[in-house]
């Protein structure tokens, strides 16, 4: 007779893992990007991989153009002021309000180029769609305030918290232009967003100084460094 049984299948085998030094010499390319572009908006991937150690060949089999290479750079930098920025909560709205502007200036302020770029750049619709959980953040606190008696109520929330938003991001593009200290835009960011919603510079000024959560050496470190966060590599 016969023996028609088959023979078990074969396991389906596992996608293989990104080889070990492919995954490392494609942080170190976005390292190197972070690093370059923040001194010349218009650097080559030709310079970047220059900066990383390696050779062209081996940068193009990561990213095959410049335009690759920072789309994957602003979904990183999306994700870590998301991370950063969506957790904020505090009784005070303003104290809040502030603590968005302080850990938003602690995650950019050490790639203020390229986060510029990414904002005011032609991918900006992209990276305020990814944004767009930081910005329901920024319109709770501000309805939270408004509701407190805490900020301004003659601008209509929706309206005031993107006029705030816009009020940091000014910080950023002066932090670009006058290459402002770590510490003057820690301060500087705070007040100007306070100020929009309404507080007097004074009343700003007495409120930072009275908050030991808003103090510069109270905020998280920010990690501008790639080296923690791991992405799919080619071999």
């Amino acid at each position: 007779m016969t023996d028609t049984s088959t023979s078990p299948r074969r396991a389906a085998r596992p996608p293989r893992a990104p080889r070990r030094d492919a995954a490392e010499n494609r942080l170190a390319i976005l390292d190197a990007a972070i690093s370059e572009l923040n001194h010349n908006p218009d650097a080559s991937l030709e310079t970047i991989a220059s900066a990383a150690g390696l050779s062209r060949r081996s940068i193009y089999g990561h990213f095959s153009t410049r335009d690759e290479l920072i789309a994957e750079l602003n979904d990183r930098g999306i994700a870590r002021v998301t991370a950063a920025l969506t957790p904020i909560r505090h009784a005070d709205a303003r104290v809040a309000l502030a603590l968005v502007g302080a850990r938003l200036w602690s995650e950019v302020e050490d790639v203020r180029v390229t986060a510029q770029l990414a904002i005011r750049g032609p991918r900006r619709e992209i990276v305020a769609e990814g944004l767009e959980p930081v910005r329901r953040g920024l319109l709770a606190i501000v309805r939270q305030g408004v509701g407190a008696g805490q900020l301004r109520t003659d601008i209509e929330p929706r309206t005031l918290a993107r006029l705030i938003e816009g009020a940091a991001v000014s910080v950023l593009d002066e932090a670009v232009r006058d290459d402002i200290s770590y510490e003057e835009g820690h301060r500087l960011v705070m007040l100007v967003a306070l100020s929009t919603a309404g507080l007097s510079w004074r009343e700003a000024a007495e409120l930072i100084d009275a908050s030991p959560e808003l103090a510069l050496e109270a905020q998280p470190e920010a990690s501008t460094s790639l080296s923690a966060h791991s992405s799919g590599a080619q071999a």
